[in-house]
């Protein structure tokens, strides 16, 4: 038994050496790809924040206030005074704030 146990003992120690081998490769590989996917994730949030900002930065103005009508404009200006006075009753705004208000409307 002497080859035959030999050759036996070489077999099994080569095929653990490989079996070895092949998790150890597999885990690496494993590893890399989860450093690969933490960077790929990291370049989309950098990516997103970097649109996101530069959208902010060049975000259109806003449209411009409606010019009164001459026909309806006075109706619609005492309506809003008349708002105006009902929240200065009811404590909403003190007397200060519903005049500056009030010269705003008038000032159009």
């Amino acid at each position: 038994m002497g080859l035959i146990g030999g050759m036996a003992r070489t077999a099994v120690v080569a095929g653990t050496a490989t079996a070895v081998s092949n998790r150890v490769s597999r885990r690496q590989a494993g590893r890399w790809a989860q450093q690969e996917d933490a960077q790929a994730y990291q370049q989309q949030q950098q990516q997103a924040y970097q649109q996101q900002a530069y959208q902010q930065q060049y975000a259109p103005p806003p449209p411009p206030a409606p010019a009164p009508d001459a026909g309806g404009g006075t109706d619609d200006l005492i309506e809003q005074l008349d708002k105006l006075g009902k929240l200065r009753d009811g404590g909403v705004l003190t007397d200060a704030e519903f005049e500056a208000q009030k010269a705003k409307l008038l000032a159009g």
